[in-house]
């Protein structure tokens, strides 16, 4: 079957509150890709760990990784033969990056070596997108969703978790890497924004890090 993009896996990162579910869903919906979607509210610690972090830090991110890892790993395991494409709202090291923003330095490094471990003979993406917005854009988005949990999150929260991403897409030099910069893009409600993303998307880019502004 043709894909309809040069990369088969196709993975998007982002802050909080950017918009990376609902581009995965638009794309399955118009490509017919294989969807993979982080079910973060399935994880019984979060809602304790926005209300006291130091405390619930390590078990919030070892709940995270363990739960990405066994969806990764039973989407990879048994591939769909009518689906060419797979997108996810995720990236494994995406687990990596948050703890270590969110722990410890010594529960930081035991949970290195457990990451290590699960991330060993993960493939990896084809192609990274990191979906960018201001701290203001984002914190208004988080707001209108309405997510009780998320209601207490912090700007400072964001900016640090943004510092941690910019950091990590320097140093990725074997993946394509794209940063689509969207100040207020709504590509949901906006045909010609969203056939943009679609043309990034389908054009071929050499590992590294790329940027586009819209």
């Amino acid at each position: 079957m043709n894909t309809p993009f040069p990369y088969q896996f196709i993975a998007f990162e982002g802050n909080i509150g950017v918009g990376k579910t609902t581009l995965c869903n638009l794309l399955a919906q118009r490509h017919g890709c294989a969807l993979v979607l982080e079910q973060f509210t399935d994880n019984p610690f979060l809602p304790y760990f926005y209300e006291q972090p130091d405390r619930y830090g390590f078990p919030v991110e070892l709940f995270f990784m363990t739960e990405r890892h066994k969806q990764l790993q039973e989407h990879f395991a048994t591939p769909d033969l009518f689906q060419s494409c797979t997108v996810a709202d995720y990236f494994f090291v995406k687990t990596l990056l948050f703890a270590k923003n969110n722990l410890s330095e010594e529960e930081f490094r035991l949970f290195q070596r457990l990451f290590l471990v699960l991330n060993a003979g993960f493939p990896k993406p084809d192609l990274l997108v990191y979906l960018h917005r201001p701290i203001p854009v984002l914190m208004e988005q988080i707001q209108k969703r309405g997510r009780s949990i998320e209601q207490n999150i912090s700007a400072q929260y964001l900016e640090e978790l943004q510092r941690a991403y910019f950091e990590y897409l320097k140093t990725e030099t074997e993946t394509p890497v794209i940063v689509l910069d969207l100040e207020r893009v709504d590509y949901q409600q906006d045909a010609s924004a969203f056939d943009e993303i679609i043309a990034v998307l389908q054009a071929h880019h050499a590992p590294g890090l790329h940027f586009h502004r819209f």
